[in-house]
């Protein structure tokens, strides 16, 4: 059963290893090409320091990982198909199932290979993709200037260290020196009455509990009416506005919560998203769209277990050599169709406001109804 085993797992080892390496230099190359437009591009730092083909090829190696991250679903359904089919084909596999491969070891054999391309899977997409995805935009950052969510930036909420003020924080960008651009702070007390804003053009997280803020404007709202509803404004209120070149400001907000909500979630760890989440819950905002892509996180390396599972029942059709390539085209449409219903059910589930861990499993658990469908009627009752 060890022969057995190292047959099938050497053969779709470097089948999927041939098949990822073929869709990496695809993307690879038209990644490429998108940075060709920026060759020659001047840092905004430091207008001596040029966008060069060498920060290209540097730029595109970095993304790598990340491609390969969501690749590998599709690359282990092709890779198994191709092997299997092949050996269906040529009879080796009624050879094996003559040497007691019977279907419930096979699916065994193959589940525990779908274990180990899921937790590799893992590990790319959790530490190796989101370390150089980050590196990457640093390095993009260098010559863009800044990195930002949109137009509006990015939103944050954040309670004062004495609990006596909420404060609503927008950073517009960060550069790669990681300052935070357009800060723009609004102060509110227990009862929701604004009643200070900053406005700041730049700011930096001082690591003691404060942001440095400079260039700015402060407008104090001064009230001599109690704080309290359907009480109109009165002449004794007064507006005062104050300029200012540095102004401490104290806050629980860090500079890794900031990248965090100006970065993509999808470059952010199953870890960095659980901390996030709690951040954003514990100060009653919406965590919708990263509770989505933290359980998302943990269930799509899940799809290279559900891919060699339904790959499975190809080695029990009979048919010409000449049909592997339309196998394992079809392969490829299968595996093409799992992302693309990956991706819509995170956004329907963002939408729709669903239940974050159903969205995330909903593909998963579809085409492995699928696949232990197919299972049971190519291979146990034929």
């Amino acid at each position: 059963m060890r022969t057995l085993r190292q047959i099938l797992y050497k053969e779709i080892l470097i089948a999927v290893g041939f098949v990822a390496l073929g869709f990496l230099g695809l993307f690879s190359f038209f990644d490429l090409v998108d940075q060709i437009p920026s060759i020659g591009r001047r840092a905004a730092g430091d207008p001596s320091e040029v966008f060069t083909v060498a920060h290209a090829l540097t730029y595109v190696a970095l993304g790598v990982p990340w491609r390969l991250y969501q690749l590998m679903p599709i690359c282990v359904l092709i890779g198994t198909i191709f092997v299997l089919t092949r050996l269906a084909s040529t009879s080796e596999f009624t050879i094996l199932r003559a040497s007691g491969l019977g279907p419930w070891l096979a699916l065994r054999v193959m589940l525990v290979l779908g274990l180990a391309f899921a937790a590799f899977t893992f590990i790319v997409g959790d530490y190796l993709a989101p370390l150089t995805n980050k590196n990457q935009t640093l390095l993009k950052v260098r010559f863009d200037g800044s990195v930002s969510v949109g137009r509006t930036g990015a939103w944050l909420k954040a309670t004062s260290p004495d609990g006596q003020r909420t404060s609503s924080v927008n950073v517009g960008a960060m550069n790669a020196k990681l300052v935070f651009e357009n800060v723009t702070i609004y102060e509110f007390d227990q009862t929701g009455r604004l009643l200070e804003t900053l406005v700041a053009k730049t700011a930096v997280d001082t690591g003691e509990g404060h942001w440095r803020l400079k260039n700015g404007l402060s407008t104090v709202y001064e009230s001599a009416t109690p704080a309290t509803p359907n009480v109109r404004a009165t002449p004794n209120n007064r507006i005062e506005e104050r300029r200012f070149d540095t102004h401490l400001w104290p806050t629980g907000i860090t500079t890794s919560t900031v990248s965090v909500a100006l970065l993509d979630p999808y470059n952010l760890t199953t870890v960095e998203l659980y901390q996030y989440v709690s951040h954003l819950d514990q100060n009653q905002q919406s965590t919708q769209r990263y509770e989505v892509e933290f359980w998302r996180k943990l269930f799509y390396p899940l799809g290279c277990l559900v891919m060699v599972v339904l790959a499975l029942p190809f080695a029990y059709l009979h048919f010409r050599s000449e049909g592997t390539a339309g196998y394992v085209f079809l392969g490829f449409l299968v595996g093409i169709s799992y992302f693309l219903l990956n991706s819509m059910f995170s956004f329907l589930g963002v939408l729709s406001t669903w239940q974050p861990w159903l969205s995330a499993a909903a593909p998963s658990l579809i085409y492995s109804a699928v696949s232990l469908t197919a299972f049971a009627w190519f291979v146990l009752r034929r």
